[in-house]
């Protein structure tokens, strides 16, 4: 009798460890918003593309000076005027002037184009890196599922594997291109 108790005492005791451990395999949490702020090709792209950021508003800034500088004088001459038609020398201004705010806008439109594109591509490279050394990460742990952190509303810190992934990408992804997305290729056919 003493042994059939022991031996269920014992069975009550390892069944919350076993269905504890099971737990514990089938789900892992990974802090993404530390990884993507703390790995370090994350931090050198953000440092580049802020700086390229600030370029650009820098430029933006410069062009907008530069347009206001030239565009007053021929507002005030079209002004003066009180709706009569500009002569053809203020209409060459005009015209020059209009031209210069076209290229302005289209030079602005395609930096902004390209630095959209380039963190697009910064992105793509770290994702797909993570979502790699996740899922290794998963296969190592017999796990399920691996959850961002910050989608639950609880979780046990010992299920959480972000120092592991944080340092597999370090490892893996010390560096990521910081330019724009690569143009792909438009293939024609050859006429035989």
């Amino acid at each position: 009798m003493n042994k059939i108790l022991l031996s269920a005492a014992a069975f009550a005791l390892a069944l919350p460890t076993a269905v504890s451990a099971q737990a514990a395999g089938s789900i892992l949490i990974v802090d993404s918003d530390r990884v993507m702020s703390e790995c370090t090709a994350c931090k050198s792209a953000a440092a580049q593309l802020q700086s390229r950021q600030a370029t650009l508003r820098a430029r933006a800034q410069t062009l907008q000076t530069q347009l206001q500088t030239e565009g007053k004088p021929i507002q005030a001459a079209v002004d003066a005027l009180n709706g009569k038609a500009p002569d053809a020398a203020l209409q060459a201004k005009i015209t020059a002037y209009q031209t210069k705010e076209r290229s302005a806008q289209q030079e602005l439109a395609t930096s902004t184009r390209t630095l959209e594109s380039t963190a697009a591509n910064v992105q793509q490279q770290i994702g797909n890196k993570l979502v790699t050394i996740v899922e290794t990460v998963r296969a190592r742990h017999n796990a399920a599922i691996v959850l961002a952190k910050n989608s639950t509303i609880a979780n046990d810190n010992s299920i959480d594997v972000t120092n592991e992934v944080l340092t597999n990408l370090n490892t893996q992804l010390p560096a990521v291109s910081v330019t724009p997305l690569p143009q792909q290729q438009q293939q024609t056919p050859q006429g035989r």
